[in-house]
């Protein structure tokens, strides 16, 4: 059984134009596997990955996760289904005035009875925990820091480190290095592949990093104007199919390939080697 099954799956935007984002989408993401989604801006990447967090319903086609169809389930069915993904969009919706301590052990909140919910916001039920998922991307001194008072990039990792303290079996991640230098984006990369690897999780991620995708992650799927481009084990992409990929975008946006050589294993567990 496969963690997804998309098949010419067209989605539309919520705005009030309704105009199709994603066109004709067919697609299979098998349990533990690991892919990049890459491809220009405003190609659909992050109402994919919402559509595949179940968050978005599809216009058009058939879509099913963990064997099932979700929209054909009852809205409380529906949303424990969603309790066993987890999507960390790119500007993470922390509350400001909140402890970091607390924004991460937020991930705890599906396994939580209500009233121990109530009691962590006035003392944090696991700051060990907290601190540990937090050390993990290199934050482990913003433990009771202000949400207000971190960077944009720490503000991302925060919310990665919240990934950690889930339980979910499928990890939908919307562009984690936008805010990132290159040490911190190798780290981020090498955390959530690490932890992917030791959960049998799902690993989703879209990327402008075209050298990292291409780098690190087994299966790539190029995504251009809402259709799929490629989708191809990493070795078999070349650097005419992200030329056109990437066709009339600013040419820095295409960062310089990274040469992979072709005995390296094609495997997420090998995130280490990859930089």
């Amino acid at each position: 059984m496969s963690a997804y099954s998309l098949e010419n799956l067209t989605v539309r935007h919520l705005s009030d134009t309704h105009a199709a984002v994603l066109h004709g989408i067919s697609l299979h993401i098998a349990y533990g596997e690991q892919l990049a989604i890459i491809g220009p801006s405003g190609a659909g990447k992050t109402t994919l990955l919402a559509t595949l967090a179940c968050a978005h319903k599809p216009d058009t086609g058939r879509f099913t996760a963990f064997g099932v169809a979700p929209w054909t389930l009852p809205e409380r069915t529906r949303h424990r289904l969603r309790a066993r993904l987890f999507l960390a969009p790119q500007t993470p919706p922390l509350p400001p005035r909140q402890r970091v301590v607390t924004a991460v052990l937020a991930a705890r909140l599906p396994q939580w009875s209500l009233w121990q919910a109530l009691v962590s916001l006035i003392k944090p039920g696991d700051p060990e925990a907290a601190y540990l998922a937090l050390e993990r991307f290199g934050l482990g001194d913003k433990l009771y820091a202000r949400v207000d008072r971190l960077s944009g990039g720490e503000r991302q990792r925060c919310a990665l480190a919240r990934l950690l303290l889930s339980n979910a079996e499928v990890l939908l991640v919307d562009e984690p290095l936008s805010a990132l230098d290159p040490a911190l984006s190798q780290l981020t990369i090498a955390t959530l592949q690490q932890e992917a690897t030791a959960r049998h999780a799902t690993l989703v991620c879209s990327l402008h990093q075209v050298d990292i995708a291409r780098a690190c992650f087994p299966r790539i799927v190029g995504l251009r104007d809402g259709r799929i481009a490629f989708d191809l084990p990493r070795l078999e992409v070349t650097d005419a199919m992200i030329a056109a990929l990437y066709h009339n975008e600013v040419a820095s946006v295409v960062p310089e390939t990274i040469t992979t050589p072709d005995t390296a294993p094609d495997t997420g567990r090998a995130v280490g080697a990859c930089f």
